[in-house]
């Protein structure tokens, strides 16, 4: 395989070139200074990566959520070069389409939910977000109610990073309080986060308290002035927040019973992340709206979209005119060719099915044979997504103080020991590809596990010279 004249170059090089220029997302400059400049990830395969050093890891976050079918299959490489040859770009704007946006559309109706028959492309989940708040405010002018514009989510959701997408999410000290975030007309409300917020209730009751927080705020807001209620079946980037059984069912009739259109953001729920092919379908929801990216093509290209349900696509395509929204790559030629590529893979191998049926039984009892650690207070998951929540006293439910420090090491350990596994405030949060062997699973539990054993012996050192490196403020 050819080798391009970046990829040959020494390590210690590459580091000091992306330092000169490389503005990262969600990095802090002058920490990743100061640990020498940026790991560089050279290529992959499978479910492993391997950096420019030569150390190997196995990637328990299939990149960003989105690796669905592993690292390395060519035939994706084959599609998008194939595509290419033939049409590299066209856009599909004014009354144009191309062969592969128009096929991609009928094959994401076929996986998709009774009902998904239409798709608006955008290039990412953060477009999708934000196309979200145009349509839905869109589909209200075009009923007649103009005054349904205000837009509900969650605290500590995560939608997109777009000034919209960003101010669905509800990040309150973090992205919102970067650049007058959120934007007017969208609030938020508690999340279900039972561990975090669920004080002596059971998770069934929490779970009814944190569903009639949405209704308590539409009546506050005035039912009609609330056009949608957006929120991931399980919150990923919030840490893996897997509600409680009595949530969705409960949010779901609110939403009926006051007219508010549901939103499932399907982002990293999608493309049988959850067991499932849709989050939405994992808790048997109805949704209005679907955003997708991420799995849609296994993070091979960018692509997103937002799969629109018969009863809202009809009134906008039917009655709303133009719809003066779109990017110059939405339906791009490329990117769709190989999301068609990865769907094809998808279905021919039945990786959604048996990723269901055999691997996500294994994946979750092997997380949760981690509960036993002295560090863990809660070990949480559904279908290929799992957390080890992280406590000063498990039995207490006690968080370490200040958030974010002890998992923070514990992801250093991680890499340290070669694997891949985020940390989320005090959350270590896994997704890997739905492709991961038993074999390679009891690889990620076994070094998961070293990795809590060393942050444990690191926050039990004193304090001073022989507890250097330790976190701040963690105890043992």
């Amino acid at each position: 395989m050819a080798t391009s004249q970046a990829t040959a170059a020494a390590p210690n090089d590459l580091r000091a070139l992306d330092t000169r220029h490389h503005f990262h997302p969600f990095t802090d400059h002058g920490a990743l200074g100061a640990r020498g400049g940026p790991r560089v990830i050279t290529r992959a395969e499978g479910v492993h990566l391997w950096d420019a050093d030569g150390r190997r890891f196995i990637d328990a976050m299939a990149g960003l959520w989105c690796v669905n079918i592993g690292y390395g299959r060519r035939e994706l490489a084959a599609a998008a070069a194939r595509q290419m040859a033939e049409l590299p770009y066209y856009n599909t704007f004014f009354h144009t389409t191309h062969p592969p946006a128009a096929e991609l559309g009928r094959v994401l109706a076929e996986v998709a939910p009774p009902g998904f028959n239409h798709v608006f492309f955008t290039n990412s989940g953060s477009e999708a977000n934000d196309t979200v708040i145009r349509m839905v405010r869109r589909y209200f002018d075009v009923i007649g109610k103009p005054e349904r514009h205000v837009i509900l989510s969650r605290d500590n959701a995560y939608h997109g990073s777009t000034m919209g997408a960003a101010s669905l999410g509800g990040m309150k000290e973090t992205m919102h309080r970067q650049g007058g975030l959120p934007i007017p007309g969208i609030e938020h409300v508690m999340e279900p986060y039972w561990y975090k917020l669920g004080g002596e209730r059971t998770p069934d009751e929490f779970g009814l308290e944190a569903a009639r927080a949405v209704e308590e705020r539409i009546l506050a807001l005035g039912p009609e002035r609330v056009a949608a209620f957006i929120a991931e079946p399980i919150q990923g980037a919030g840490g893996v927040i897997v509600p409680p059984d009595t949530y969705w069912p409960e949010v779901a009739r609110i939403c009926r019973e006051h007219g508010v259109l549901l939103v499932t953001d399907e982002v990293i729920c999608g493309f049988g992340r959850t067991g499932p092919w849709f989050g939405s379908e994992y808790y048997g929801l109805d949704p209005d709206l679907m955003p997708i990216a991420k799995g849609l093509s296994s993070g091979y290209m960018p692509i997103g979209g937002v799969m629109v349900h018969d009863r809202i696509a009809e009134p906008l395509l039917g009655r709303g005119g133009e719809f003066f929204h779109g990017f110059t790559w939405s339906g791009h030629p490329v990117a769709c060719a190989v999301a068609l590529e990865n769907i094809r893979i998808l279905r021919a191998e039945g990786i959604v099915e048996h990723c269901r049926e055999h691997t996500v039984p294994y994946f979750q009892a092997g997380v949760r044979e981690l509960a036993d650690h002295p560090l863990v207070g809660e070990v949480r998951g559904a279908g290929m997504l799992a957390a080890l929540q992280l406590a000063e006293d498990p039995a207490t439910r006690k968080r370490f103080e200040p958030e974010g420090e002890v998992g923070a090491a514990c992801r250093e350990r991680c890499l340290a020991n070669g694997l891949v596994m985020r940390s989320v405030t005090e959350s270590m949060v896994l997704s890997p590809p739905l492709v991961i062997s038993r074999a390679e699973i009891d690889e990620v539990v076994e070094k998961a596990r070293l990795a809590l054993d060393e942050t444990m012996d690191a926050i039990a050192r004193p304090a001073g010279p022989a507890g250097a490196g330790a976190p701040a403020g963690a105890r043992g």
